[in-house]
């Protein structure tokens, strides 16, 4: 490269620019709020974990695992590192870490950037963002339900439509085991119709299968047993009690049998949300229970339930449910000119402030009819004009950008209580 080429962003790994980043602020303000509402607790966790985690979390035979991770030898002491390519590992390892299930159950949540690496495409990126909530020492299919069920309410919050609850239960090891073999045989019996990374996996992870996105293998995945027929009997009571549930709280929902989810730590219920508006990549919310994690990763045996969100794609899901609107909009765009103005402006400015009103002060000089247009272009609902005559007097003039209305000259007590009856 040379010296004076433009350092471009990693492909996949993208800024989140001013005119996008109020969506960001719209989603973090609900989010925050929606997860109070449930009692969840928040937890940050670092982007950076030891590889044997993932290895030994996630399932060594993965997509993930095999083919996506961001892996690197630590230069200070060669111990293998890996950035997390997803939430649910690093949460039970803090938890465990520091003894928080001691104290009972708890519910945590947590928000940041994830890591794989893909081909990048619309909705998926190789620096992307989750909301992740954790529900651990809860047994029963209360959980699974009310996770879903405030799921449900977050789309409500949101404003966003159309979207479609999955559910399916992947049982106990048992089960798994059972219905292992069943896959296996009738895998085996079409060998030709498999990919490469079928074949691959049909006698180390067979489930994985039934992930395959490859469109030739529909068929045959389809075709292939069904893990809800081989459930244990405590399986199928809380498959069947969380169905009732939902039911019960008018949530719709479709049972999937293909759906498995890309982890291995999963069993009993999984369940995803999709949508048929982001093409390829449809699924917007995906998990369920993991009670086999706690005890995996080196704790005492603990059941455990979540879920995770892509921001990206449901942002651009509240993006199109919003085609029109633009950034938020200040409230007061601070004209001025003149010494003594530009003295009092920046009283003015703080004392709408004060009063909790958002303002821009225009800095950097300008006419008035400059800085009007300037005005107009940031979205603010009304122009404080402020002059050496205003300045003088203590006063300033209010002009009204969105409606037609004339100007009113008055003070700075006057101004805010005109603003707050006009709700700006």
């Amino acid at each position: 490269m040379e010296m004076n080429d433009k350092i471009q962003a990693i492909r996949g790994m993208n800024d989140i620019l001013p005119t996008d980043a109020h969506w960001w602020e719209f989603f973090e303000e609900t989010v925050k709020d929606w997860l109070k509402a449930y009692g969840y607790l928040s937890i940050r966790l670092p982007i950076v974990e030891q590889t044997a985690l993932f290895r030994r979390s996630i399932g060594e035979v993965t997509d993930i695992v095999e083919k996506e991770m961001y892996t690197f030898e630590d230069a200070l002491n060669g111990e293998s590192l890996t950035l997390r390519p997803e939430g649910t590992a690093s949460c039970v390892r803090a938890v465990l870490q520091h003894n928080l299930l001691y104290a009972g159950a708890l519910r945590l949540s947590y928000m940041g950037p994830m890591f794989r690496h893909e081909r990048p495409q619309k909705g998926r990126y190789r620096q992307f963002h989750q909301v992740g909530v954790e529900a651990l020492g809860f047994e029963g299919p209360d959980i699974d339900a009310e996770q879903i069920v405030m799921a449900a309410r977050l789309w409500k919050n949101l404003g966003l439509s159309g979207l479609k609850l999955e559910i399916n239960s992947l049982g106990d090891s048992a089960s798994r085991a059972r219905h292992r073999g069943k896959l296996i045989r009738h895998f085996e019996e079409n060998l030709d119709l498999l990919d490469e990374d079928a074949k691959r996996r049909l006698h180390s992870n067979p489930l994985r299968i039934l992930d395959s996105k490859n469109p030739a293998m529909r068929e045959i995945v389809e075709a292939a047993p069904k893990l809800l027929d081989d459930l244990d009997e405590d399986s199928a009571a809380h498959f069947a009690e969380l169905k009732k549930t939902l039911e019960g709280l008018g949530i719709h929902f479709e049972i999937n049998p293909r759906l498995v989810r890309g982890l291995d730590y999963y069993n009993r219920t999984v369940f995803e949300w999709v949508t048929d508006k982001l093409g390829a990549q449809g699924t917007v919310c995906a998990g369920g229970r993991y009670d086999g994690l706690v005890g995996q990763i080196g704790g005492k045996p603990s059941p455990a339930c979540g879920f995770a969100i892509g921001i990206e794609r449901i942002l651009a899901l509240v993006e199109e449910e919003n085609q029109g609107r633009t950034a938020e909009a200040r409230d007061v765009y601070l004209v001025h000119q003149g010494e003594a103005a530009s003295r009092f402006a920046m009283i003015a400015s703080e004392f709408l402030r004060d009063n909790d009103f958002s303002v821009i002060l225009h800095c950097g000089g300008g006419s008035f009819k400059s800085q009007m247009k300037k005005a107009d272009a940031s979205g603010a609902n009304v122009a404080v004009i402020i002059g050496d005559d205003e300045a003088g007097a203590g006063e300033v003039t209010l002009k009204p950008l969105r409606v037609e209305a004339g100007q009113q000259r008055m003070g700075l007590a006057q101004a805010v209580a005109w603003l707050n009856s006009h709700s700006i």
